[in-house]
């Protein structure tokens, strides 16, 4: 009888946890990502000499999967796609580099390096080329489009597609709060680099982070202490300022990578922040007038829209990417 008892006792238990471990995987097929697919692969942080100047890199996934360089904006640094490289270097290769003057990248006086939009896309062509990385998709993001456009013009048969948030190659893409910065390039005066100074705040760099935002406190606030560190550092003010005087430099520059864009159709992913008081929800709809097939995603949230929508955005890259690569 104890025998029987025991018997039906072991049934009974091996039945339960089979009921529980159905459930279990029910679960998980139901979710848009299996849970297996979400396992994060070893971040490196590393650094490449590239004329001279070290650049910092974060590098995770395996290097023989597609690549994706991520192309941080300002006042940022590669940390801003932290989310991306923990989540999506299962399925991908991620590269994402500081350009010379901002994260963990050599700071070089402005005498050794001239803080131009070309100089930087030229270093980071040249990083890109000592990796041995020659097919790509690119992320962009406010500076990051610049960069990334003068890569895409001077190698249009790397890139392989562009994953956009908020990186404009439109005028009608300039929002209000390029007011102060087209002053400067009217006329460069102590008067006008002065009228700008309070973007380098804490406060400043602060509201570029939170701006537009629903919940302020999905915005990791060590995204712009750290940005405010880095712009502390003596002569930090007058190297940004060159930045955003040769920012008109990039509009003279629209033309010709909007003739990019028709002439070669790139697979394009559309994930903005509509919010944006710089680069606005105009900026994302002008690229229809030159791309035919756009993945096209609109978010309720500011500039940096992956502090708020991470998880939406990247999701969406998932998909986008896997598309591309069937």
């Amino acid at each position: 009888m104890k025998n029987l008892v025991l018997a039906l006792s072991i049934i009974l238990l091996f039945v339960s946890c089979k009921e529980k471990t159905t459930t279990e995987t029910d679960r998980i097929s139901k979710t848009s990502t299996p849970m297996s697919e979400i396992k994060t692969t070893t971040l490196k942080y590393k650094t490449l000499e590239v004329n001279g100047i070290n650049i910092a890199y974060r590098e995770a996934g395996n290097v023989n999967n597609p690549t994706i360089v991520l192309l941080h904006g300002f006042p940022a640094s590669s940390y801003q796609y932290r989310k991306v490289l923990a989540q999506l270097s299962n399925e991908f290769h991620l590269i994402a580099p500081d350009y010379p003057g901002f994260g963990n990248s050599d700071f070089p006086d402005a005498e050794t390096f001239t803080y131009t939009f070309d100089n930087i896309a030229v270093t980071i062509d040249s990083f890109l080329e000592q990796k041995g990385i020659n097919s790509y998709a690119i992320m962009i993001q406010d500076y990051g489009a610049p960069i990334g456009f003068r890569l895409a013009t001077a190698h249009p048969e790397r890139i392989t597609a562009i994953i956009n948030q908020n990186g404009n190659a439109y005028e009608e893409g300039l929002g209000d709060a390029w007011a102060g910065i087209k002053a400067l390039w009217k006329n460069r005066t102590k008067e006008t680099e002065d009228a700008l100074l309070s973007a380098f705040s804490l406060e400043g760099l602060k509201w570029q982070y939170t701006h537009g935002v629903r919940d302020i406190e999905t915005v990791d606030p060590d995204s712009y202490n750290l940005d405010f560190l880095r712009l502390s550092r003596p002569n930090a003010h007058a190297v940004n300022l060159d930045l955003f005087y040769d920012y008109q430099n990039n509009v003279k520059l629209y033309p010709k990578w909007q003739d990019y864009l028709r002439d070669n159709q790139p697979p394009l992913l559309i994930v903005w922040g509509k919010n944006d008081a710089f680069f606005p929800e105009s900026g994302a709809e002008a690229f229809k007038k030159d791309v035919k097939d756009i993945d096209y995603n609109i978010y309720d949230t500011g500039h940096f829209a992956l502090e708020e929508e991470g998880e939406a955005i990247i999701e969406s890259i998932r998909n986008f990417m896997r598309n591309q690569n069937k």
